[in-house]
């Protein structure tokens, strides 16, 4: 208990370090907060899907992994997936404020819009990357 006396005599002392010390606590603290709250919604919860876990991403080799046809014999021999859905990237204009804004996004495919669970209907862009 003396040390704790002691330790605060010391703060008392050097406010100009007691402030720097609060400061740096309390922005290391407010910094590891919002990093677990960017793993949390990134990587440690669940894809918004019944059972995640057995979702799978199928990938084909080259700059056009797979083409409107390619996707469709996929569909039609499929034995193995229950569902399919596919999506292309894009680059996207994203408006709301003063000035749009360019961004990276996917265009999913109006069959992707059943692989969550919902019925199928015009899928929004964020739709598929939406958390619960």
């Amino acid at each position: 208990m003396n040390d704790l006396k002691f330790a605060f005599r010391q703060l008392l002392k050097n406010p100009s370090f007691t402030a720097v010390a609060v400061l740096t606590l309390a922005l290391v603290s407010g910094a590891n907060t919002a990093m677990f709250s960017v793993v949390n919604a990134v990587i440690l919860r669940p894809l918004p899907y019944p059972e995640p876990g057995r979702c799978v991403l199928v990938e084909g080799n080259g700059i056009n992994n797979f083409t409107g046809p390619d996707f469709r014999d996929l569909t039609e021999q499929n034995r193995f997936f229950e569902q399919l859905g596919a999506y292309t990237t894009a680059i996207l204009n994203l408006s709301g404020g003063r000035e749009a804004e360019r961004v990276n996004g996917a265009r999913p495919a109006r069959r992707a819009s059943r692989s969550n669970g919902r019925p199928e209907t015009r899928v929004k862009v964020y739709e598929l990357f939406k958390k619960n």
